[in-house]
């Protein structure tokens, strides 16, 4: 069982892969400062996982490139707007295969109705070098992009 999801509206609704986080980052970048309207990203990362088909068409998809040259693939609702995850393109599925080891849904943190402060202990800070508000004392953080955890590292 994964934990609980949802848009603000609440017509989406959904469930992830697993019952915790393969990791949860919080982006200090300018991109997710624009995408939250706020200080930062909260983004928490799951194997790969689509969402149920009856939310077909109440999504929409937007794509932009990242500064490392990869495509994103922006989920949100279309009712209210909010993003609801997203993923990298060159490591999700064709249509009907299975995902591989390196393909994750990343859920905004926003949406995750079990998300508490002492799973955030654990976070980690990146592309501080563009934040605007105090980084905690002694979290993992990076001034740019972290390393790429695989998922056999995260779950170790």
């Amino acid at each position: 069982m994964g934990m609980k999801a949802r848009c603000q509206c609440a017509k989406i609704e959904f469930e992830t892969s697993t019952d915790k986080p393969l990791g949860l980052y919080v982006c200090h970048c300018t991109e997710c400062q624009h995408q939250s309207a706020s200080a930062h990203g909260i983004t928490a990362i799951f194997p790969y996982f689509d969402l149920p088909s009856s939310a077909a068409d109440l999504v929409g998809v937007w794509t932009r490139p990242t500064l490392k040259g990869r495509v994103m693939e922006c989920v949100f609702c279309k009712n209210c707007g909010v993003r609801l995850f997203h993923r990298f393109q060159d490591s999700m599925p064709a249509p009907g295969e299975k995902p591989g080891p390196t393909a994750t849904t990343n859920v905004k943190g926003g949406c995750l109705v079990g998300l508490d402060k002492e799973m955030m202990r654990s976070a980690v800070h990146v592309w501080t070098q563009h934040a605007i508000v105090d980084i905690p004392e002694g979290v993992e953080s990076y001034a740019t992009e972290p390393p790429r955890p695989t998922q056999a590292q995260s779950k170790s």
